[in-house]
């Protein structure tokens, strides 16, 4: 189903971060379907150009913006390079994030006797827990500062942010990442307190496990099997399988439209299977 035919965003200014990316070049391309002028922000201008000339292959607006989502000098001239193109900012994706393999454990416990070479809790590298914090919380905030200004007073203005379902409940592995998405779904809430009186609304989605491209080597193995893991996903997940990239989309247009959403704020949305509601018992 076309779910983007059930909303209109004709001549609005939607900004999407992480636009160089699989999950949120899809993002720019659904919400493109509803009329709205989309740009593509990324650090990686080649990939963002890609996906934004498909969306213009389609009879649909859409620009891509080299964009370092930590540099707040580069994020304000692209912000006023938008404006010249499109006009100011309405509506706010911030999809910039991501983890660090510096920042992940190999191991799920801290045991007696672990192997050597096992790279535990205690050799952690401190630039890649700066780096995973910078880019998801920091990445994050800055576009925030820069696009949220233009969006004061105007009818409609919103942002959405892309928290995870294991900032309700950390994964093992993964401290650092599990940490600055939760402090995304914290600083959610902050925002739509701070601008409740502006007409800015800010919800997030907590997206579960999905099936990509990208990752459908680590959830199956070659038979179509899912290794251990992955299978413990599957049992934590009361629905019983992985998501779907399009999944997510349906929650993303439901809390950016005015029409559907006027009075949400301050949500963290789970779009996980029931995962992050799920005790194990």
């Amino acid at each position: 189903m076309d779910i983007a035919k059930n909303h209109s965003f004709k001549d609005k200014v939607v900004v999407v971060t992480g636009a160089g990316g699989v999950l949120c070049a899809y993002f720019a391309r659904e919400i493109a379907k509803t009329g709205a002028k989309v740009a593509l922000l990324d650090i990686n201008l080649e990939s963002a150009e890609n996906y934004a000339a498909e969306i213009r292959a389609e009879g649909n607006i859409a620009k891509a913006y080299q964009t370092n989502v930590l540099d707040l000098e580069n994020i304000k001239a692209t912000r006023d390079a938008i404006a010249a193109d499109f006009g100011t900012c309405d509506i706010l994706i911030n999809g910039a994030g991501g983890n660090n393999p510096k920042a992940t454990t190999d191991n799920e416990f801290e045991e007696f006797d672990l192997p050597a070479g096992t790279k535990s809790f205690f050799e952690l590298d401190k630039g890649g827990i700066e780096f995973i914090f910078n880019l998801n919380y920091l990445g994050t905030l800055l576009p925030t500062q820069v696009f949220a200004k233009d969006m004061i007073g105007k009818k409609g203005a919103n942002i959405v942010n892309i928290s995870s379902m294991n900032a309700f409940t950390p994964l093992t592995k993964i401290p650092a990442y599990s940490g600055a998405k939760a402090a995304i779904s914290n600083f959610t809430q902050w925002l739509a307190v701070y601008f409740s009186k502006v007409g800015i609304r800010c919800n997030a989605i907590a997206p579960g496990f999905l099936v990509s491209n990208q990752n459908r080597g680590l959830l199956f193995d070659a038979d179509g099997n899912p290794p251990p893991r992955a299978n413990k996903i599957l049992t934590n997940t009361p629905m019983g399988r992985f998501g779907e990239a399009d999944e997510l989309i349906g929650g993303i247009l439901f809390l950016m439209d005015e029409n559907y959403a006027s009075f949400v704020n301050g949500v963290v949305l789970p779009i996980d299977g029931a995962f992050s509601a799920y005790s194990g018992v």
